[in-house]
C-alpha cells in the first residue's frame, strides 16, 4: 500500500476515535500528517495546547490502537504536539527514587551500557557523547549510541544522519543506522524534525521502551545513552528499561553547571547506578587565530567537584571552532581530526573509561 492510500486508510480508522468534545479525530484540524519511519511502523501527531495535553492522553492511546488495526501496521507512535504559549505551571513533587533493575534480556548482546548525563542543558553533553563514542571506537571497541534525549534529539545532526531506520531480520525490531563506524538511533530519526513534542510520563516511558527494547543493537562492546538533561521521568525511564553499567557526568567548570551536576550524581547514586566519572567540557576556549587560551567558564571546577564527592575525574575537553563547526556539519572532530588537541583529549578520556570497564571485567 502506497503512502497516500495508507494515509486515507488511517483517516478512516481514526473516524471512530473521539475527542473530549465528542467530535471525530479524523474530521478535526488536530490530526497531523502520517509518516512511515520504518516498514510496519506509522507515526503521526495530534495538535493540542499544553494545557490540553492531559485530557488528550486517552485520545492518543486510542489513536495508537486504531492505527495498529491497519493491515501491515505493527506499531504506531502518536505524539501530542503544541507550541507552549504560557509559562509552565509549577511541577508536582518529584516521586521517591528507588533502585530499579531492567529486564535481564534487554540489550543482552551489549557488554556495557553507559548513560552520559548532565544536570542541565547547554553543557555540550550530546556533542561529548558522540565524541566519546568515536574515541572508544578509535581504541578498537564496537560502539553504539542511543539518543534518549527525547526533548531535544541532536544525535542525527551531530552524525549527519537523515535516513529512516529499517526493520531488522526478525521483522519486529528496528535496525540502528550507521555513521562514522557507530551504530546509532534517535527519536529524531523517527519523527518530523520540526515537530514540537509534548512528552508526558506514559509517552516518555513508551518512547524510551521502543528505543531500548525494540531495536536490534546486535553485539556491542559499549552502548552510550545520551540522556535528557535533568532528573525527571525520562531519566527514571532509562534506568528502569536498560541494564546500566554506570553513568558519566558532563559539566562545564562554572558553579552554575556544577550545582546541577551534583543533582545528577545524587540521582544515580540513589538509583544504585555507579558514577564512572566526570568530564569537564569547555574547560577553555582556544582561539583559532592566535592560539590563546581563554577560561570563559572558569577552569578546574569539575575536577575539584569530582575530588570533593569522591568520583573519578576522567579529563577535560577544550572548546574550539573546529569542534563547533564539525558538530554543526555532522562531521565529528574525533573522526575527522583525531590528532587535534580536542581529539587527543577525548581519546585520553576514552582510555580512562576503557580501563574502568576492564576493571569490572566487561571488555
Amino acid at each position: 500500500m502506497d503512502l497516500n492510500r495508507r494515509r486515507a486508510a488511517l483517516r478512516a480508522v481514526l473516524a471512530s476515535v473521539r475527542l473530549p468534545d465528542g467530535r471525530s479525530l479524523a474530521d478535526s484540524s488536530r490530526l497531523g500528517a502520517m509518516t512511515e519511519p520504518a516498514p510496519g511502523r506509522v507515526s503521526f501527531s495530534i495538535r493540542v495546547t499544553a494545557e490540553e495535553a492531559e485530557a488528550f492522553e486517552p485520545v492518543r492511546l486510542a489513536a495508537e490502537k486504531a492505527a495498529e488495526r491497519l493491515p501491515g501496521v505493527q506499531k504506531a507512535l502518536v505524539m501530542l504536539t503544541a507550541e507552549r504559549t504560557e509559562a509552565p505551571k509549577p511541577a508536582a513533587a518529584p516521586p521517591q527514587l528507588k533502585p530499579a533493575k531492567a529486564p535481564a534480556k534487554v540489550l543482552e548482546g551489549v557488554k556495557a551500557v553507559i548513560a552520559v548525563a548532565s544536570g542541565k542543558g547547554g553543557v555540550g553533553k550530546s556533542t561529548t557523547t558522540i565524541s566519546l563514542a568515536l574515541a572508544l571506537r578509535h581504541l578498537g571497541l564496537k560502539v553504539g549510541v542511543l539518543d534518549a534525549d527525547i526533548y531535544g534529539p541532536s544525535v542525527p545532526t551531530l552524525l549527519g544522519l537523515t535516513a529512516k531506520p529499517q526493520l531488522a531480520a526478525d521483522g519486529r525490531r528496528l535496525r540502528p543506522l550507521e555513521a562514522w563506524g557507530l551504530q546509532a538511533l534517535s527519536v529524531g530519526n523517527l519523527v518530523d524534525p520540526d515537530t514540537a513534542m509534548i512528552w508526558r510520563g506514559p509517552m516518555i516511558q513508551s518512547a524510551i521502551t521502543q528505543l531500548i527494547a525494540e531495536v536490534d543493537w546486535g553485539r556491542l562492546d559499549v552502548l552510550l545513552i545520551d540522556m535528557p538533561p535533568g532528573t525527571g521521568d525520562a531519566q527514571l525511564a532509562v534506568v528502569q528499561q536498560s541494564p546500566l553499567t554506570g553513568a558519566v557526568i558532563v559539566s562545564t567548570p562554572q558553579d552554575l553547571a556544577l550545582i546541577d551536576a551534583r543533582r545528577g550524581i545524587a540521582m544515580f547514586r540513589k538509583l544504585e547506578v555507579p558514577v564512572l566519572g566526570v568530564i569537564e567540557n569547555m574547560s577553555q576556549f582556544i582561539c583559532p587565530d592566535c592560539g590563546g587560551r581563554h577560561e570563559i567558564f572558569g577552569h578546574g571546577g569539575a575536577r575539584e567537584e569530582a575530588r570533593r564527592i569522591g568520583v573519578p575525574f576522567l579529563g577535560e575537553v577544550p572548546l574550539t571552532m573546529a569542534l563547533r563547526r564539525g558538530a554543526d556539519l555532522g562531521r565529528p572532530i574525533v573522526a575527522t581530526e583525531p590528532e587535534s588537541q580536542v581529539g587527543q583529549s577525548l581519546i585520553a578520556i576514552a582510555g580512562e573509561l576503557r580501563l574502568a570497564l576492564r576493571d569490572k571485567g566487561l571488555i
